[in-house]
């Protein structure tokens, strides 16, 4: 796996709860959004700013609470809710929408509920690897498994003992596969060690369980993406919203896992942008 050179300073948006919301951009062209997953922050979208720049108008966020803006007090909540709603207010003040949204694990269960909620701001949805449990008809409320929530939990209790290495390694290593920390480029591992405090209130805030009913109410056009070695749970819930969202298509980054926009950026790129250059064609048409 290969990670790119840092990128430019970012500039900021104030919201109106008076948190900020870092970005960068490059490119001039139609608005394309990237919003990060766990333990990232914009850095982790330099290898799609780079490739789709000469297209695209590409911006990628850090959502608050993650770096740089690291310092938020620890009485603002962290939740994915509130970054769906930050996501929407943060295209309005750039004033640039609406917008061609991607977002990776986390990140994706961010975008959905941003599109469901703003469809003003949406042009289309990419969600890559998508993180959060399905809720399947007749079957009990989805969870995850209580193995994951150990681990997970144990991960943020080394972060929070100090050991912040050995618990990134457990939780990168969970959602991708085994061995991925420890084959990791450095910039990669300082862009999670940069953003470890936000571990445990991620585990504090669990992500909801996608469900059908949910699904049908977004309207956009719908890109999902996973790796062909991505872990089951991702997976699955590719295929579960492909036949639930109401204008949906699906591709698979062959030879890759969860951070198939770093591993096979190319193919990656070349995705999104045939998806949205088809949506274009077909709105002309």
């Amino acid at each position: 796996m290969t990670h790119p050179d840092p990128v430019s300073s970012p500039s900021f948006i104030e919201l109106s709860s008076g948190l900020r919301m870092p970005y960068v951009v490059e490119g001039e062209g139609e608005l394309l959004l990237f919003v990060h997953g766990s333990l990232c922050d914009y850095r982790y979208w330099q290898p799609q700013l780079a490739g789709m720049a000469k297209h695209y108008r590409c911006v990628a966020v850090s959502l608050t609470h993650y770096w740089p803006v690291t310092d938020t007090p620890p009485d603002m909540p962290f939740s994915w809710s509130d970054h769906a709603d930050e996501v929407a207010e943060f295209i309005e003040r750039l004033g640039e929408g609406p917008a061609h949204v991607v977002g990776h694990s986390r990140g994706g269960c961010v975008a959905y509920y941003f599109a469901q909620r703003h469809p003003q701001h949406v042009r289309t949805l990419t969600l890559a690897d998508p993180g959060g449990p399905l809720q399947i008809a007749g079957r009990p409320a989805a969870r995850l498994p209580e193995t994951v929530n150990t681990l997970r939990a144990r991960a943020a209790q080394l972060i929070e003992e100090g050991q912040v290495d050995a618990g990134l390694q457990l939780f990168v290593d969970s959602v991708s596969r085994p061995g991925f920390w420890a084959r990791s480029t450095e910039s990669f591992r300082t862009m999670a060690t940069d953003n470890a405090h936000t571990l445990a209130r991620q585990f504090r805030d669990p992500l909801p369980a996608y469900a059908p009913e949910e699904a049908a109410q977004v309207r956009c056009p719908v890109l999902l993406i996973d790796g062909e070695k991505s872990p089951d749970m991702f997976r699955r819930t590719a295929t579960a919203l492909a036949s639930w969202l109401p204008d949906a298509r699906r591709e698979t980054v062959r030879g890759a896992s969860h951070g198939m926009n770093l591993a096979h950026p190319a193919a990656f790129n070349r995705y999104i942008d045939e998806f949205i250059r088809g949506v274009g064609a077909a709105d002309q048409g």
